[in-house]
Formats: C-alpha cells, sequence, structure tokens
C-alpha cells in the first residue's frame, strides 16, 4: 500500500505532461485565431486595456462576433501570458491589456512574428506534420508525402504559397538580423563583395550594405524567388540555382539554408560556396542553429523543435551539433571554422578554405 503512495503521484505526473503534450497543438490554434482576428492590433491601437465588448467592435467580420467564443479565446491567451486581464473593482466588466509577448503579434509592426505564425499554422504546412511516423517506417520526405512534391517546387508552383513563405522568412531576418549585425559588425569591414544564398528577396543583404555601404552585395535565390523581389538600393538580384553555382564574391553569407538540406546537399552547396571566393582570404558566414545538449537559455526549446520542423517541412533537413557541423564542413573543404554565439536562435559560425 505504502509502495502504490510513492508511485501514484509519479504516474499522475507522468499523465499530466502527456495531457499537455497531447494538446499542446491547441495553443498554436489559439495564437493563430489571436492573429487572423488582429487581436493584439485592435488592444494595442487603444493604449490602454479594453472590454471583449471593445475587441469585438472592432473585429472584421459580416456579423456580430460571438461574444462566448471570444471569451474562451481570451481566456487561454490570457492563461498563456498573452495578454493581462484585469477586473474592474465593481466586477461589471473585464478589461484585456497587451504584453511584450503581444506585442511580437502586431500585422504592421517592424519587428512582427505574425508572418511566421500565418505560415507554420497554414493546413500546407501542417499536413506533412501527419507523416512523419510514416517517414520513420519508410524513409522519405514528409513534405513530398504529403502535397505529392517538395516544398520550394509547391512554392514555385503556388504563388499564394510562395508568398506566403517568403513573408515568414523576411519577418525572421528582420529580427535576426538585427542582431547579427549588432554582434558581428566588424566581421562585415574587410569584405569587398558579398553573396547572399538564399537571400530570399533581398531583405538581409539590404540590411547588411545599409550599415557597410563600401560591400558590393548580390541577392542569389531561385528565379521565382528574386522575380517577386523589390528593387533595393545597392544590391543586385541574381536568379540561379546554389546546387549547380554561386556568384563570386569576397565572402558567402548563407542563413538559415543549410539546415533546410541533407548532408549530401549541404556538402555540394559548400563546394560551391568555396569556389566562389578567394582560396586564400575568402570565408563563408554561415547562420544557423548550433544544437547543444547543455544550453539553457530562452531559445533551446525552439531549436530543439526546429530539428522536427525541418523534418516535416524540407528536403532531408535538420539542425545540427558543433560535431556535426565540424565534419560538414571538412567534407567540404573548410578545415578551419569559428562559433559566435549571439542572443538569439542561431549562431554565426565562420568557416575558412584554409587552416
Amino acid at each position: 500500500m505504502e509502495r502504490n503512495e510513492e508511485i501514484m503521484p509519479i504516474l499522475e505526473k507522468g499523465q499530466a505532461a502527456i495531457w499537455q503534450l497531447l494538446f499542446a497543438f491547441a495553443d498554436s490554434m489559439a495564437l493563430k485565431c489571436a492573429v487572423e482576428l488582429r487581436i493584439a492590433d485592435i488592444i494595442h491601437s487603444h493604449g490602454v486595456p479594453v472590454t471583449l465588448n471593445q475587441i469585438a467592435s472592432e473585429i472584421d467580420s459580416p456579423t456580430s462576433p460571438d461574444i462566448p467564443y471570444l471569451a474562451r479565446i481570451m481566456r487561454s491567451l490570457v492563461h498563456k501570458k498573452i495578454f493581462t486581464e484585469h477586473h474592474l473593482p465593481d466586477g461589471s466588466d473585464t478589461l484585456y491589456g497587451s504584453t511584450e509577448t503581444s506585442r511580437w503579434l502586431l500585422h504592421d509592426a517592424e519587428l512582427s512574428l505574425v508572418p511566421m505564425v500565418i505560415m507554420e499554422n497554414n493546413p500546407w504546412q501542417l499536413s506533412p506534420w501527419h507523416c512523419l511516423s510514416q517517414c520513420v517506417k519508410e524513409g522519405g520526405i514528409a513534405f513530398q508525402k504529403a502535397h505529392g512534391c517538395e516544398m520550394w517546387d509547391f512554392a514555385a508552383k503556388n504563388p499564394e504559397f510562395n508568398k506566403i513563405f517568403n513573408d515568414a522568412m523576411t519577418c525572421t531576418t528582420k529580427i535576426m538580423m538585427g542582431v547579427v549585425l549588432t554582434e558581428y559588425k566588424d566581421g562585415f569591414n574587410s569584405i569587398g563583395s558579398l553573396v547572399d544564398v538564399g537571400g530570399g528577396t533581398g531583405e538581409m543583404i539590404a540590411k547588411i550594405i545599409k550599415s557597410h555601404q563600401h560591400i558590393k552585395a548580390i541577392n542569389f535565390d531561385l528565379p521565382h524567388v528574386v522575380a517577386a523581389a523589390p528593387l533595393r538600393q545597392g544590391v543586385s538580384h541574381v536568379g540561379g540555382n546554389m546546387f549547380e553555382a554561386i556568384p563570386s564574391a569576397d565572402a558567402i553569407f548563407i542563413k538559415c539554408v543549410l539546415h533546410d538540406w541533407s548532408d549530401e546537399h549541404c556538402i555540394k552547396i559548400l563546394k560551391n560556396c568555396k569556389k566562389a571566393i578567394p582560396p586564400k582570404s575568402g570565408k563563408v558566414i554561415i547562420v544557423d542553429i548550433v544544437l547543444e545538449k547543455e544550453n539553457d537559455d530562452l531559445y533551446q526549446d525552439t531549436r530543439m523543435v526546429f530539428d522536427l520542423v525541418m523534418m516535416a517541412h524540407t528536403t532531408g533537413g535538420k539542425e545540427r551539433t558543433e560535431v556535426e557541423w565540424k565534419q560538414l564542413l571538412m567534407d567540404a573543404g573548410f578545415p578551419r571554422y569559428k562559433i559566435i554565439k549571439i542572443p538569439s536562435i542561431p549562431s554565426i559560425i565562420e568557416a575558412y578554405p584554409v587552416m
């Protein structure tokens, strides 16, 4: 009997953990709901906490919003500390306010995670997750199993998805580049020309040359991606395939691209990077996740989840440990590297073709 009394709390704790994981998707769906209804924007526009009726009155809807539904969504978001809740002293109403978290859900803010919330919760991106066990059993690519083609081909054929994806990449670039430019500003000083491989619509390299105007900048991505890129002062957009050739420059910048691909694919990309830079003075600047078992900073859980995201969405992509990065770089002809930790999800890895 005593032994059962000792075991039961342990079993109950385990059960509670499974329940939380089982319904973890619900938090993401509530977040998506808040973004689609622009709840953070509505509250923020007032500058002070507002009532449920005030929020409802500003939701873009062909009919009157369902207040009880909205109240339940807000209760969940308050519980997760995305919004605050204040009860009036007389108990007549409840006021909902912004937080530092909800500011990341503003649509028109310079730094916002709204496009990422929209992309990662889109049905196109959610369906591959249901194929993970199938991938374990028989190998293959989850996105291809769900949609009949790889994500990059899907984007090339689907303008709506292509825009959703590019918007998400642009928003994360804005967030990460602020940190990169602060932590790595001296690293760009000696570079005369720079190619951003997989640079999307050019947001990233435009940020770099704004602070380092001496750099000749090339934004390099697939033709359908650069075709949708806006004109950016000082940036040349070049379409091509990084598996075939990369434009020549003093240095290559490659952010959150290598984690999209298998080791074999990455070696091809990195070997093309090596061909594109001077053999003695050139370098490749990689901005990507470095997994660490002992790291307990704010982003560690997110780094681990990103590895599963790569499994669900990419062509054999994965997040790598330092040991794995070292081997990858060696195999591609980069015997020397340096990891620079920054207060963000990724780190900066400098790779050199000579010792």
